[in-house]
């Protein structure tokens, strides 16, 4: 596979990256600020996405959506990624809750949710993770719903629930099966967040940034047994597949913001001067340039080739665990890395709001923790490479 963007999706790409640069990146400010101005910055930002034919672009074009292929869509999120408001302007937040409808959801559920979801009418929120338990572990997971007749019984704790103090609803993964093994103990139920009984107890500061995490109640909430999102007991399958492409999302973006702090860093290091030359004439400086580069290349190359490996139907993205769970790591660490150099390029200014690095060096210390610590995707990488040769086989990389 291929470094370069493929021709084909170099036009929309392109205008993508025109879009971020020109009009997300400059409104940050404004965007950072909150309250009516911000709501009203990013409602404009969305129509212009959607006038110019921008607005959604990875969801299937039977949803209203821009229809592109998963690996074009791959590159186009690499320049997306360059805000963290990328995704609300150009309507792709939403893009693996669409995706987990489109392929479980009713036709009643279709009409309820995934439609005006897609048109971004609607926010979409997901609770898996539990402050009372490891999130390494999800089989420990508490909140359990019973069936009442036609009735589920929904009763549990969750928090970091991201967007549901303005959500439409929630899908939550809880215990319904009570003898069953603990991969299939569980179910995904959607959960209008009007419903009795759900209370958001806060939203969570994440490293001082205010970013809609909720902590939520479930007290004897009481939605419809036909809320159940596929089979009951499959949640654990659901919530793979949902978070196999969502974790190649997140690196993708996570390379837009690293070549971003890149861009930052190259540009400080030939406009600044110390002792009679440009920075850019230090020898150490430039280090700080070269591990940057030489990690965004290994990043990028590992985050495409997962991206291929994880190519086609759902049911063989199962196949690329090795690849996403290195990237994921991977990606992270090198997203923290490349801002805390450029960070030192800019010296106490990058310690300050007159740059972005400092809201997303705390982004990106974050990355390192959601979606699996680290620590669980290298224990998985492991497990599964010494497995091959524990069964006779290696691990030949010219074949994967």
């Amino acid at each position: 596979m291929s470094f370069a963007v493929p021709d084909g999706v170099r036009p929309i790409r392109d205008a993508v990256h025109a879009f971020m640069t020109e009009r997300v990146e400059p409104a940050e400010p404004v965007l950072h600020a909150g309250g009516p101005e911000a709501a009203a910055a990013l409602d404009e930002l969305r129509a212009e996405a959607k006038k110019e034919g921008l607005w959604a672009l990875g969801h299937p074009r039977e949803l209203g959506g821009g229809g592109l292929p998963f690996l074009d869509y791959v590159y186009v999120n690499e320049v997306q990624g360059r805000s963290e408001y990328g995704q609300l302007a150009l309507g792709t937040f939403t893009l693996q809750d669409s995706l987990m409808l489109h392929e479980h959801a009713s036709p009643e559920q279709r009409e309820r949710y995934l439609e005006p979801l897609v048109r971004g009418d609607i926010w979409p929120s997901f609770a898996m993770t539990e402050p009372s338990i490891s999130s390494s572990d999800p089989t420990q997971i508490r909140t359990a719903a019973v069936l009442d007749g036609d009735e589920w019984v929904i009763n549990g704790h969750k928090w970091f629930t991201t967007g549901a103090s303005r959500a439409a609803y929630t899908t939550v993964m809880c215990r319904t099966e009570q003898d069953a093994p603990p991969h299939l103990a569980f179910s995904m139920i959607l959960v209008p967040t009007d419903t009795p009984g759900y209370r958001i107890v806060r939203e969570t500061p994440v490293l001082g940034l205010d970013g809609a995490h909720c902590e939520v109640r479930y007290e004897d909430v009481r939605v419809p047994a036909a809320n159940l999102l596929g089979p009951r007991g499959h949640g654990f399958v659901i919530a793979q597949q949902r978070l196999g492409p969502g974790r190649i999302f997140h690196c993708m973006r996570w390379l837009g913001q690293a070549q971003r702090a890149f861009d930052l860093m190259c540009r400080r290091l030939q406009e600044r001067t110390a002792f009679g030359e440009p920075l850019a004439g230090k020898q150490l400086m430039r280090q700080h340039v070269f591990d940057s580069y030489a990690e965004i290349q290994a990043a990028r190359l590992l985050t495409l080739h997962a991206a291929q490996s994880m190519d086609g139907a759902i049911d063989a993205r199962s196949q690329a665990r090795v690849e996403i769970g290195a990237i994921k790591v991977v990606g992270a660490r090198t997203l923290h890395n490349v801002i805390d150099r450029a960070i030192q390029v800019y010296g106490a200014a990058g310690l300050t709001p007159d740059t972005p690095l400092d809201r997303m060096y705390r982004h990106a210390r974050a990355g390192r923790i959601y979606d699996g610590p680290d620590e669980v995707h290298i224990d998985a990488v492991g497990r599964r490479i010494l497995g091959e040769y524990a069964a006779g086989g290696n691990w030949e990389f010219g074949l994967r």
